[in-house]
């Protein structure tokens, strides 16, 4: 029998909290925090192997963009935020895991306009051993096209990690969990394909891969590290525009995300595909990659 999963506020352990760690239980907010009301918020997802962040360098110079793409003016430098990380993991006792930092305006002004409130943030660190159910993942998941699109690049700073653009990703995975698939995919406002709700995504025809262009979506570390890997083997990977009226042309289709890692696609609405060479080797040279 499956374990109950405990809530994330009734957890043990550590975290940084605005420099100093706190017990879990006394990491809090108060409710008429800006970020919460108004979405002004930035983070990062990062994965830990043998108790290492992988990529901790690209994360945290990403967080640093995004913060400064949302005009907040960070407290802490990017070396700050690296010894705490890997402290926090230490203090936690936490090998393989995921890190969540975070950060966020405070609750000094409730209005649209902010520029007088506090700049704070957060680290927590937990166990986390796969983002998709591990049956589902090894046979490949399932995607279902999502009601929501990924809006223009003139509409949002698309290349910040901002927790605004989540909100319709959420609402896109309900959608496809509630119809029994495990994702969705989420098509840009041209009606192209773009990503899952917060991996992005690759698909395979002839030996050579494809993958959209990140013109309105984040261009994510575990995608570029993948592009790298696959160029390193000799595959050839063509970025350009994917219109779902192509799928059945390709012969594999997999994700790739910090927590999604990378993970085969067997199913998108009617169209099947077989976990194959191309995605099951990236896989396996990734996994090698992230412990080495």
């Amino acid at each position: 029998m499956a374990k109950p999963l405990v809530p994330f506020d009734k957890r043990e352990g550590w975290i940084w909290l605005d420099g100093e760690f706190v017990q879990w239980a006394d990491a809090r907010i108060h409710v008429l925090t800006h970020g919460l009301h108004y979405a002004s918020c930035v983070y990062e997802g990062e994965r830990a192997y043998g108790g290492r962040v992988f990529k901790l360098r690209e994360h945290t110079q990403r967080l640093l963009r995004s913060a400064t793409t949302l005009d907040m003016r960070m407290p802490f430098s990017l070396l700050d935020i690296e010894r705490a990380s890997e402290e926090l993991l230490e203090r936690n006792g936490v090998e393989d895991g995921y890190l969540r930092p975070v950060v966020w305006r405070g609750s000094e002004q409730i209005s649209t306009s902010a520029r007088a409130s506090s700049i704070h943030m957060a680290i927590a660190c937990w166990s986390w051993p796969s983002y998709y159910d591990e049956a589902a993942r090894a046979q490949g998941i399932r995607l279902k096209t999502a009601v929501w699109r990924r809006p223009p690049p003139s509409c949002s700073p698309y290349e910040a990690k901002a927790s605004s653009h989540y909100m319709i990703a959420t609402l896109c995975k309900h959608d496809a969990e509630a119809k029994g698939f495990d994702d969705a995919l989420m098509l840009d406002w041209r009606g192209h394909i773009a990503e899952a709700t917060s991996a992005n995504i690759f698909l395979a025809a002839g030996g050579v891969l494809f993958t959209p262009p990140p013109d309105c979506f984040l261009d994510g570390i575990t995608r570029r590290t993948v592009i790298e890997l696959a160029r390193a083997r000799g595959l050839s990977v063509i970025e350009r525009p994917i219109t779902p009226d192509e799928l059945p042309k390709f012969d594999e289709c997999f994700l790739t995300g910090t927590a999604a890692e990378v993970c085969p696609v067997r199913q998108i609405d009617d169209v099947l595909f077989k976990p194959a060479d191309i995605g099951l080797e990236l896989m396996r040279v990734y996994a090698r990659l992230v412990r080495s």
